[in-house]
């Protein structure tokens, strides 16, 4: 009897959170935080604390760190390769250009005019992901590759910044997980293509020489916790019913095919 009760109590609630879901505006003016980044789903909610459940970053000399150093040695020899210039335009979190990055993937164009829902769930949902990592930031500190190593970044505009900014956990490695996920869950058909291409674009923090490995682990792993959380958001899982309709519609824009067989072509796996 108590289980029936439960789940007619579960079912009461679901009911209740799709009635609520089906008078939101999902696209709705969004207060910016700041220049080109906007709310997120979770604005105003106690922040999750990434610190408590990711493991302290690899001590130095440890077997970890050394693991760390021989990955990102591995990639020195992109830097200036096609997949270098790949990771630079991968590091561009700006809209319009980073709705894109998982168009091949989804196999639809993503694009304000033509997938308004969509755009704006990766535009909001950015920034619950990226603001994650910052409890385990914060309380690392840790320095990121170039730090140590002395050698180039794919986007030297940036360095300034990403010196006082730690290394571990990897935002941009929660960003490109946590939207692999959400593009998972809207297209499960096409999941194997959209989860590889958000391992490589945690990859591409390394092959930028801005991430450790294990930040990129890290990030991919905040990025899950926040797209957990996202689950019980109202106006998140009403924005997901859009975007997948949108997905979904026959009349769906295609992605440049010339440009995902170069994209697939430089992410195949090497032998």
């Amino acid at each position: 009897m108590k289980i029936m009760v439960g789940w007619l109590s579960l079912v009461a609630s679901l009911t209740a959170v799709n009635a609520q879901a089906e008078t939101l505006d999902i696209l709705g003016p969004v207060p910016e935080l700041r220049h080109g980044l906007i709310q997120g789903y979770m604005y105003g909610e106690p922040p999750l604390n990434s610190v408590l459940f990711v493991p302290a970053p690899p001590a130095e000399d440890s077997a970890r760190q050394r693991a760390d150093t021989a990955a990102s040695d591995d990639l020195r020899s992109l830097e200036g390769s096609a997949r270098w210039e790949l990771a630079a335009r991968d590091a561009d979190l700006h809209f319009p250009a980073a709705a894109s990055i998982f168009s091949c993937a989804l196999d639809v164009a993503v694009t304000e005019a033509t997938t308004p829902a969509l755009y704006r769930l990766l535009q909001r949902s950015l920034t619950d992901f990226g603001l994650a990592t910052y409890a385990a930031k914060n309380a690392y500190q840790r320095p990121r590759p170039f730090m140590i190593n002395g050698e180039a970044i794919c986007t030297p505009k940036d360095e300034e910044l990403l010196r006082t900014d730690g290394s571990y956990p990897s935002g941009h490695s929660a960003i490109g997980w946590g939207w692999a996920l959400i593009l998972s869950q809207l297209v499960p058909e096409r999941a194997e293509p959209i989860l590889a291409r958000g391992r490589d674009y945690a990859q591409s923090r390394m092959v930028c020489n801005v991430h450790w490995m294990s930040d990129t682990e890290a990030g991919m792993a905040v990025g899950a916790a926040a797209f957990a959380r996202l689950q019980n958001n109202a106006l998140f899982q009403a924005t997901m019913t859009a975007a997948r309709a949108e997905l979904l519609s026959p009349n769906a824009a295609r992605p440049d095919g010339k440009s995902c067989v170069q994209e697939a072509a430089l992410l195949a796996p090497q032998g």
